[in-house]
């Protein structure tokens, strides 16, 4: 199935990246979309080629060129005198991926329940198992990939090939803004997936359809407090023990490196 995008922005690679025998630019490209939404580079983190470059083990050149892609991505922003810079999820930019998650998914759920082989079934049950146990593990970068991977697995199984279109960039961001806030968020994710798969399972179309909706709905809330948190962590709520504002989960808003005299990443 495919899954190129989620998997790719996610894969661990040993070594260096300039020690793999894969085309440099995809794989400068799909670790750095890694590091920032696992949070290895977190909002607020400025970016550096040099720093990048020595930690990929590659030139300046992939990684300015990857940078690019990034801010295109909106995952990076570049501001005067200080340069390219993780981005930090706003108000605005929650509301218009939910606004289009609140479109698709309900659609993508109702097809799949109407489409979805046995086979298709039993790997979203193996995605909801994998899940399960990644939660129990608070293994939240996991869970992340994992939540990305079964909704593209629910666009898969329609076999609507416009679906699938929109679907890469859109979980991309999915992903970063689920990870960000997954310690809260994830036990309730995964039992409203449940609760989504077993209609799909079941050809219960309008179930599945609700079932969606009542999902995006729920994550738009969580997500739309999570930044809220956020805001006011960076205008002097409680610190997270770094003595940087934090966002949920503990990731700084501004990374300890940006303006304190600490090494960038």
């Amino acid at each position: 199935m495919p899954f190129s995008g989620v998997e790719g922005l996610t894969a661990r690679q040993p070594g260096t990246i300039g020690g793999q025998h894969l085309a440099l630019r995809e794989q400068v490209l799909a670790e750095l979309r890694r590091r920032i939404i696992d949070g290895d580079y977190p909002p607020g983190q400025r970016l550096t080629e040099d720093r990048l470059a020595a930690d990929f083990g590659v030139s300046r050149n992939p990684v300015r060129e990857a940078l690019r892609i990034v801010q295109a991505d909106g995952l990076v922003t570049s501001l005067p005198r200080r340069g390219a810079m993780v981005a930090t999820p706003d108000a605005s930019t929650v509301e218009d991926l939910f606004a289009v998650r609140e479109s698709l998914e309900p659609v993508a759920a109702r097809l799949a329940a109407a489409r979805a082989t046995p086979q298709d079934v039993a790997q979203l049950r193996r995605l909801l198992d994998e899940g399960r146990e990644a939660t129990e593990q608070d293994d939240f970068s996991r869970l992340s990939q994992l939540n990305s991977e079964l909704h593209l697995t629910i666009i898969s199984v329609t076999g609507n090939r416009w679906l699938a279109s929109v679907a890469g960039s859109l979980y991309l961001h999915v992903h970063w803004v689920f990870r960000i806030g997954a310690a809260q968020r994830a036990p309730h994710s995964w039992q409203e997936h449940i609760r989504l798969v077993d209609a799909i399972a079941a050809g219960d179309s309008a179930e599945a359809e609700l079932a969606a909706r009542d999902h995006v709905g729920a994550a738009a809330h969580a997500a739309h407090a999570s930044i809220l948190d956020g805001a006011t962590a960076s205008r002097g709520g409680e610190p997270d023990g770094s003595g940087a504002p934090s966002a949920p989960d503990g990731i700084p808003l501004h990374a300890p490196g940006v303006g304190s005299g600490a090494q960038d990443a």
